[in-house]
């Protein structure tokens, strides 16, 4: 029992020590990549990280993932994204990240299911509405884009972008009253800004 118990102490230990070693040496990766990432070097960024590459880690995936689409290596991106997310898939700042490539290889369909999926769990997302708000603004889906900048102005309701935006919206969806408005709470908070002002002379 004793000598059992004994090597039972010394494999943990040795489990232990190699653990800590392990973790050093990625924490030094990490290190080297932020500062070859400074420098503009992303590709050798990356492959520092891929010298202690583990496909069970999250953060290793999810900075790749960063790194290649800086390289724009997307497809390595996207895959080192969705890696990460298949390790935490309640995870938005995967989804932010796989939302990087696939917007830069024109995937808009998956950039906006990407979205959608971030605002089925977190419906409040700020960035995840106003964002859908652009795609379907571009979309001149005026009527779908207003409904995702109703929820950021509901939550910001002084904040110039989702302001700014609703009232495009509702200028071109012909309510020039609630456009008028919105226009001059943008002015308040920027009193200079161009776009609002043109948007209050063809109101006229």
């Amino acid at each position: 029992m004793k000598t059992i118990t004994s090597l039972t102490l010394i494999l943990f230990l040795s489990f232990t020590q190699l653990f800590a070693q392990s973790s050093s040496e990625i924490i030094q990766a990490f290190k080297i990549s932020y500062a070859l990432e400074k420098s503009g070097s992303y590709k050798k960024a990356a492959d520092e990280l891929k010298k202690v590459y583990s496909n069970e880690s999250y953060e290793i995936n999810l900075r790749l993932g960063w790194l290649e689409y800086n390289a724009g290596l997307f497809d390595e991106s996207a895959s080192n994204y969705q890696k990460a997310l298949n390790l935490k898939p309640f995870s938005e700042e995967a989804k932010f990240g796989l939302i990087y490539p696939k917007y830069a290889q024109g995937k808009w369909a998956e950039v906006i299911s990407l979205y959608k999926k971030i605002l089925k769990i977190n419906p409040a997302n700020t960035t995840a509405n106003y964002r859908l708000g652009l795609i379907y603004f571009g979309k001149k889906d005026y009527t779908t884009a207003v409904n995702y900048f109703e929820k950021v102005v509901n939550l910001y309701p002084f904040g110039y972008d989702g302001l700014l935006m609703l009232a495009w919206s509702d200028y071109y969806l012909g309510k020039t009253k609630q456009a008028k408005v919105l226009f001059e709470k943008v002015l308040m908070n920027s009193p200079a800004d161009k776009s609002a002002t043109d948007g209050l002379k063809l109101l006229k």
